[in-house]
């Protein structure tokens, strides 16, 4: 196997475990709120502590990534985060677990901009849909394996606080193979395809298709992390037990990893079939938008197994849209500003998300889940209005492909 696709393999190592980390407290949720006598918009608040850190690191990291370099700078961020978990066990409230959340989110938000450039740096136009859905797919499968894992961990020992620190762990692993594995791939750019100065963020923002980036991660984010941060708490809201629905609970986690893979096989297909690089992504980018309308049926489904079944194609089809949003910059800006647009978009995504949770928290307080699966449903298709009509753009700042990567493509 090309080594290209060895990197690949770390980066879904490290978005799995990202996830893992961040999903122990989702998890958890309803036996917290239960210890702590938290309501929802008390959550909500430790919710945005880490939305908070997330969204201002977003943009910092992706821009100390592009100067540090991605073997260093993810280097430092998984260190500092998997820390930062094990530290969340000392936790005694509601304050000390906003404060470990926030610092939590400070350090985690490197991973996607870091991931980002990998892929930018690596692999060709043709294979970084794929690339990008390998990478994007272990926020599902982390998603997925954290509620089995966290309420085992949680009944064998009786107590929240070791899930914390078992994974925790998981990142110090993981980055003492990042650091023996991992090595920038050595430039092959010729003189007359060397790529610019990197530009400033005013600049970056003068372009309709920074903006298209960025909006659209900024209204999609949000119906990702409803269903990540509350989908317990909703769960319990139907009706449901916790402890009776694991084997259902994983399944739109699962769906979101097999959309990952669909929306990035697709539009690599269409590319191989000679269509347009960004023609093929907006296709994906159409079919996800749709598909993200299911989630307005679950209001009037009480069926465990339908309303699992509708998150999962919602859940699928947003896999496949965020995988095409990931790539945009990829595809329209050279590797030296791939990571800081990428953190533009994360966190404008991180501002969706703040504000999303707000209303999140206090709607469920005072309604219900309603109005929630409404706008969840419905404002995706603005994103993907938004999409095509910001970027038009056929090409990127070089339309030579051997010439836009910075590895050999037959690198071993």
């Amino acid at each position: 196997m090309p080594f290209r696709w060895w990197i690949a393999a770390l980066l879904f190592a490290s978005t799995t475990i990202n996830y893992i980390d961040r999903q122990t407290l989702s998890v958890l949720a309803p036996y917290l709120k239960r210890d702590f006598a938290w309501s929802n918009s008390d959550f909500a608040l430790i919710v945005i502590a880490f939305r908070a850190a997330y969204t201002i690191f977003q943009a910092v990291s992706g821009r100390l990534l592009d100067k540090l370099g991605t073997r260093r700078g993810l280097s430092l961020a998984v260190l500092w985060y998997s820390a930062v978990a094990m530290a969340t066990a000392t936790a005694t409230g509601l304050k000390s677990f906003a404060a470990f959340r926030f610092l939590l989110g400070s350090g985690e938000a490197a991973n996607w901009p870091g991931a980002a450039k990998a892929v930018s740096e690596w692999f060709p136009e043709s294979e970084r849909g794929l690339a990008v859905a390998m990478y994007d797919s272990g926020s599902a499968v982390g998603g997925a394996v954290a509620p089995v894992m966290v309420v085992w961990m949680y009944g064998s020992f009786g107590s929240w606080r070791p899930a914390f620190v078992i994974t925790g762990l998981l990142g110090i692993g993981w980055l003492l193979t990042w650091r023996l594995v991992y090595r920038s791939p050595k430039p092959v750019l010729t003189a007359a395809a060397t790529e610019p100065t990197r530009s400033s963020w005013t600049s970056l923002l003068r372009r309709r298709e920074t903006w298209g980036i960025v909006l659209g991660k900024a209204l999609t984010d949000p119906v990702w992390f409803f269903i990540t941060d509350w989908f317990a708490i909703y769960l319990v809201s139907k009706g449901f037990k916790l402890e009776n629905t694991l084997l259902g609970f994983w399944v739109p986690f699962l769906a979101a990893d097999l959309g990952n893979f669909a929306g990035g096989g697709l539009s690599s297909y269409c590319i191989r079939l000679g269509w347009p690089v960004l023609k093929a992504r907006k296709l994906v980018v159409l079919l996800g938008g749709i598909g993200m309308t299911l989630l307005i049926p679950t209001i009037a489904v009480s069926n465990f197994a339908v309303v699992i079944a509708l998150f999962a194609v919602s859940t699928f089809s947003y896999a496949a849209w965020s995988t095409m949003g990931l790539t945009f910059p990829a595809d329209l800006y050279p590797s030296s500003e791939v990571a800081t647009v990428s953190g533009m978009s994360g966190a404008a995504a991180g501002i969706g998300t703040i504000v999303s949770t707000l209303i999140i928290g206090k709607v469920t307080d005072r309604y219900s889940f309603v109005p929630v699966l409404i706008g969840a449903s419905l404002v995706p298709v603005l994103a993907t209005v938004l999409v095509f009509v910001l970027i038009r753009k056929e090409t990127g700042w070089v339309t030579d492909d051997k010439n836009r990567s910075s590895v050999p493509l037959s690198s071993e």
